[in-house]
């Protein structure tokens, strides 16, 4: 079937393909990183209340970047046009591995769009009130980026056992702290102890050093899971028909960890021990809802902005 890939479907396949046999994963390797995440967290579990805690990719990348933009911005969250695009594009992704007959990119989003017009969350209510400007906004992208998808990534044979949209968690401290995560696609699974599973993340927009963390988090999730860490991650940035893929290595799961604790006492710290959050000026800047009231901010953007 290779033959028949076009040059980018065949470059993407080169680099998801294993390149010789990945070492097993050690006996209690699962038991060892819960054990070192719990020891890391102990002394602030009291903190909590009680009241659980979700720690997901989107939480540990906002409290790393600005300490101070997640605490006043992590329950303001709102729905548009350029928000909901990767959700309809996971959905229409996620049916075209199952889709019977030709799957058609518009017919795909059109089905997404109704199943997620279906439910009972924001974005359901927020498809159900846009003007039909966003929604025929939202609709054009997606259908231009699932059709890149289709024309880039190698399509998704039965044999490598894809599997879209997969929840995944881990409970700490009798699910006090609960890590959390919905994995886009994944292809292959563990052979015993050894690492054979790709967890692939789709991004759109412009490679970010946060996208390698957002999937490091997810390969820890795993680890603990299986017990046999992913043997690869990687992020395909659907408008730009690019793949980066990083084997999992102990370095790569102790990084992980080492954040994943970090961001999690952070977070603890931050939203429910009340201790002030810290500002720390970069990107984010830009289109902060406090910037105003930031003294920090404001200075910095003044200055890149050069009107300073």
């Amino acid at each position: 079937m290779t033959t028949s890939l076009n040059p980018a479907q065949r470059r993407v396949l080169e680099l998801l393909r294993r390149s010789g046999d990945p070492a097993p994963a050690p006996e209690g390797l699962a038991p060892g990183v819960v054990a070192a995440l719990e020891h890391g967290l102990a002394d602030l579990v009291d903190q909590l209340g009680g009241e659980p805690l979700l720690v997901n990719k989107h939480a540990l990348a906002r409290i790393h970047a600005c300490e101070r933009h997640h605490f006043e911005t992590h329950r303001s969250f709102e729905w548009s046009a350029h928000t909901a695009r990767g959700s309809v594009i996971h959905k229409a992704v996620q049916l075209s591995v199952n889709w019977r007959g030709e799957p058609h990119p518009p017919h795909l989003v059109d089905e997404a769009l109704a199943i997620l017009l279906d439910g009972d969350d924001g974005l359901a209510r927020w498809l159900a009130g846009a003007p039909e400007s966003a929604r025929a906004e939202l609709r054009g992208t997606a259908i231009d980026l699932v059709s890149a998808f289709q024309e880039c990534f190698p399509p998704l044979e039965a044999r490598w056992r894809p599997v879209t949209e997969t929840g995944i968690r881990v409970e700490l401290f009798d699910g006090l702290v609960r890590l959390a995560g919905r994995v886009d696609l994944t292809l292959g699974h563990p052979a015993g102890s050894a690492p054979r599973k790709v967890i692939i993340d789709f991004k759109t927009g412009l490679p970010a050093s946060y996208h390698r963390d957002d999937l490091r988090f997810y390969g820890l999730i795993e680890t603990i899971r299986m017990g046999v860490p992913p043997r690869a991650l990687a992020t395909y940035y659907l408008d730009a028909a690019r793949v980066e893929v990083e084997e999992v290595t102990p370095a790569v799961l102790d990084a992980a960890l080492a954040r994943t604790i970090d961001g999690t006492r952070k977070l603890i710290e931050v939203l429910r021990a009340q201790r002030a959050a810290t500002v720390t000026t970069g990107g984010l800047c830009g289109w902060c809802p406090v910037r105003a009231d930031c003294a920090e901010g404001t200075a910095y953007w003044t200055q890149r902005s050069g009107w300073g």
